[in-house]
């Protein structure tokens, strides 16, 4: 019973999380500088044009009645039309969602085992000289920015040994293996971004659980030390990096804006750049609460998981 309520709550904090971030979101967009008919319809459009498009959006209404409009919309499923092209906003998001998520799971199926091994050499080598190396090599990487670092790759794998494409745009009509050569690089990039940020932590957290006394205690029972690592330490070192690899995680559904512009793959940063560029409110909106959804789910499923794992956060 204690863990069903302790889910719950977190459940409840996730929910009004949501909503308040709706909030927000709903009046930054509100603040932004410009004006939609004239961005919908150019500078050429006359004053009449330009009010019947404010009053068709509804532009013209305060903003309590708008959000109210729109979070009504948002409850049914319905997140509207979009202002330039008057195409429903699922229509326009469901194929950069659906590229998203496939640039995420790539990335994700790169990261975690990158991570788990550099982790696990550099603690079982921890103070020798691969220990040394890694820790120089993942703070050199660690150092580059994201878009300097998918310009080297670009430079290496596009051009220097031309293996992949150098540009990765995908529609519907591209057949399976060209779809996942062009996440290659993209999902490279993100991926060697997340390790460096979290392979230094699980690094420490493992070094800490090896010196603890029933992992001592393990290794003189005569356990192999692949399983004294894998099977007594990892489990423990791993519930403190699962907020990180959750970070990670909403950071790929939203957060990849220059890596897809890199290799003009069509997820949803670019598709966020593009709406705010013609102050597409309806995008704009949709775009930035999923990608808020998916954060907090994935914060919400790090802390459900760390509850379950260690028993001690149990206890009021």
């Amino acid at each position: 019973m204690q863990l069903i309520r302790l889910v719950a709550t977190r459940v409840g904090w996730a929910a009004l999380t949501l909503f308040l971030v709706s909030v927000l979101v709903f009046i930054m967009v509100d603040l932004l500088p410009g004006d939609a008919a004239n961005a919908s319809l150019g500078r050429f459009a006359s004053e009449d044009q330009l009010e019947t498009f404010r009053a068709r959006e509804g532009l013209n209404d305060p903003a309590f009645e708008r959000y109210g409009r729109w979070i009504g919309q948002v409850a049914h499923g319905d997140l509207g039309d979009s202002i330039v092209g008057s195409l429903p906003v699922w229509q326009i998001l469901g194929p950069r969602l659906a590229n998203t998520l496939a640039l995420a799971a790539l990335s994700m199926a790169i990261f975690l085992p990158l991570v788990v091994v550099i982790a696990a050499i550099q603690a079982a080598r921890r103070e020798r000289p691969v220990d040394h190396a890694l820790s120089f090599v993942t703070l050199v990487v660690f150092s580059i920015p994201d878009f300097f670092l998918g310009t080297v790759l670009l430079l290496l794998f596009a051009l220097a040994i031309p293996i992949l494409p150098a540009i990765s745009h995908v529609d519907s009509d591209t057949a399976l293996p060209a779809y996942l050569r062009a996440l290659v690089l993209p999902a490279l990039t993100i991926a060697l971004v997340m390790t460096v940020h979290t392979v230094r932590m699980l690094r420490d957290n493992l070094i800490e659980v090896l010196e603890s006394e029933y992992v001592r205690m393990a290794t003189l029972k005569g356990l192999r030390p692949w399983r004294v690592l894998f099977v007594h330490a990892f489990p423990n070192a791993l519930v403190p990096s699962l907020n990180i690899v959750a970070l990670n995680f909403a950071y790929l559904i939203g957060g990849v804006v220059v890596v897809e512009r890199i290799y003009a793959f069509p997820g949803m940063g670019s598709l966020l750049v593009d709406a705010v560029k013609n102050l597409d409110y309806p995008v704009i909106l949709a775009t930035t609460l999923i990608a808020s959804v998916f954060y907090v789910a994935a914060n919400l499923v790090a802390d459900i998981v760390t509850i379950i794992v260690n028993p001690r956060l149990r206890n009021p």
